[in-house]
């Protein structure tokens, strides 16, 4: 059995015919057994236009490019193919931020 996506970890997405398959934080929860299974996720791209929402994360799994916080995206969890490894807690936070800063969410600790 195929492990399930967690919290924190980069895992190569089918995101569809658009989007294509890429690597993608998750950044959603696991799923309760009466919960749909879905995840949220971060996509990841090298093709970078210098936005303030491409977070760029070394990770030694990766190619140089960013997660994109402009496009949040949920997709049936068997679309996780295959994971990568994880991001660093304080990378996922930076991108956390980028994410509500896009979203005009201020954080309740302000």
């Amino acid at each position: 059995m195929k492990p399930k996506p967690s919290r924190g970890e980069v895992w190569l997405v089918d995101l569809g015919m658009v989007e294509k398959v890429r690597p993608a934080l998750v950044l959603s929860g696991m799923c309760a057994d009466s919960d749909r299974d879905l995840i949220s996720v971060i996509p990841h791209t090298t093709t970078l236009r210098g936005s303030r929402f491409e977070i760029a994360v070394a990770l030694p799994f990766l190619k140089p490019g960013a997660f994109l916080a402009q496009s949040p995206t949920t997709v049936p969890a068997p679309r996780a193919l295959q994971c990568l490894g994880r991001m660093p807690p304080g990378d996922v936070s930076r991108i956390e931020t980028a994410l509500l800063s896009w979203l005009e969410i201020q954080s309740k600790s302000k």
